[in-house]
């Protein structure tokens, strides 16, 4: 499975939140920047190490009027109380059927522990005011991500 190209149009998503609001990619459209992160699952070290770094630079990305959109096979529920425990300041999609994480080429055969299993893939998409895919980031670090990509948005977007 293959990461959509930068350049082209990001694949178009209707999923909903950890409150059950329907959160669209359109609703941007021409309107912000969108960081769409996918990460495996919910309330485990890495992710919320991820997770807490973007919501502290909350501000900064509003100031290069970009909104940060995690999506995660994890249920409403599960998703309500890692935003509660962490206080996240941004929204958390649940894609339990994997469809969305599939169509951006994340869902794909893992190893762990000499198991191997289907699971997501951590993957950064930039997408432009425009609605185009900006950036792929594969190689995610979990502790410096938010920086990342900060300052690849500030040096190319801004």
């Amino acid at each position: 499975m293959a990461f959509p190209e930068v350049g082209q149009p990001a694949p178009e998503f209707s999923l909903q939140n950890q409150r059950g609001e329907t959160v669209t990619l359109a609703d941007y459209k021409n309107k912000k920047n969108v960081v769409l992160y996918f990460y495996p699952k919910a309330m485990t070290p890495g992710c919320t190490v991820q997770a807490c770094g973007i919501r502290d630079s909350q501000s900064e990305y509003a100031a290069v009027e970009t909104v940060v959109l995690g999506v995660s096979p994890d249920p409403f529920p599960r998703l309500a109380r890692f935003e509660e425990k962490q206080q996240l300041n941004f929204d958390l999609l649940s894609d339990e059927d994997h469809a969305i994480t599939e169509s951006y080429g994340c869902w794909d055969m893992k190893k762990f522990m000499g198991r191997e299993f289907m699971g997501v893939l951590r993957t950064t998409f930039v997408i432009n005011k425009e609605g185009n895919i900006a950036l792929v980031m594969n190689k995610v670090k979990t502790k410096t991500h938010h920086d990342d990509v900060l300052a690849w948005i500030k040096d190319n977007l801004v």
